[in-house]
């Protein structure tokens, strides 16, 4: 934990779970936060309950000052913002860092900001079921990993700062290129919402015509339906700036079934068990270590 690092003034775009989170946890660092947001009741909240000094709806208003400025916005309104208008906003040795879910996109954006302003790719691998800034948590970041991707506006030294930041917040930095980034997580988070959201999109279709299907629903489904019930606009931005390593995955994944229903039609029970046996293992082993570091 880098207890010494303080930031000035700190502006968060973006008044959501994420950002509202960020908030929390960097109150005791930060001598000023400006919060941007257009939804007039996240910056009332924000200014209720003290996460922040000032809110607004204007980005220049917000960012102009900022010593630190985080991005915590959809995928394509971070990448717009980057192209469009933020650069020229932001004074020189401002550092920018982001916490989309995907990072090609935005960190090649990074490179039309102005020589001058530092900008790092992040993305925290964290967040909740619910979303919006009610449902912010100082200890959100806490003991969870936190991807810093490099960009063309990421030099030495604001690389060390984005570390410090990151630790401030009691996260775990990783550095790793946003293409090897972004296939990562095709794996690990966008591919499992498709393959929740297909799993419930079968068990409705045949609830039409058995409602026994919902009524006999319990834990399992519970388990693995849960990332269906995502917000549809959040993760169509995230696929949407994701699509060729989720769709090779996609494509991975529909051998692994396939191989699978063949040896459930064929009834080989024996190479059946022995196909699920090694997967077992494999999720028991990631189970093991995940505990172990929370």
């Amino acid at each position: 934990m880098s207890n010494g690092f303080r930031v000035r003034h700190l502006a968060i775009v973006g008044l959501g779970l994420m950002g509202g989170s960020l908030a929390l946890a960097m109150r005791a660092h930060s001598d000023h936060i400006s919060g941007v947001d257009q939804d007039e009741r996240a910056r009332a909240f924000a200014l209720e309950r003290g996460m922040v000094d000032c809110a607004t709806g204007d980005l220049y208003d917000g960012v102009n000052r900022a010593d630190v400025v985080i991005l915590a916005a959809p995928v394509r309104v971070i990448v717009e913002m980057l192209q469009m208008r933020i650069g020229s906003y932001l004074r020189s040795n401002t550092l920018v860092i982001d916490i989309g879910s995907t990072k090609q996109d935005i960190v090649d954006a990074m490179a039309s900001l102005p020589i001058g302003v530092n900008a790092v790719g992040g993305h925290p691998m964290t967040g909740k079921e619910n979303g919006g800034i009610e449902e912010s948590d100082e200890s959100l970041y806490r003991g969870r990993p936190f991807v810093l991707c490099p960009s063309r506006r990421t030099t030495p030294a604001a690389l060390l700062h984005a570390l410090a930041f990151v630790e401030t917040l009691g996260a775990l930095p990783i550095e790793m290129d946003a293409q090897r980034h972004d296939q990562i997580v095709a794996g690990i988070s966008h591919l499992p919402y498709l393959l929740s959201a297909t799993l419930v999109a079968t068990v409705a279709n045949q609830a039409r015509d058995d409602a026994a299907y919902w009524e006999l629903a319990a834990g399992g489904f519970r388990d693995t339906s849960r990332l269906a019930a995502s917000d549809v606009t959040m993760m169509g931005d995230i696929l949407s700036t994701n699509t060729q390593a989720v769709a090779t995955l996609l494509a991975q994944f529909r051998m692994q079934l396939a191989m699978l229903e063949t040896l459930l039609i064929a009834g080989d029970d024996h190479r059946l068990g022995e196909s699920l046996q090694p997967i077992r293992q494999a999720r028991k082993k990631w189970a093991q270590n995940y505990d172990n570091r929370l």
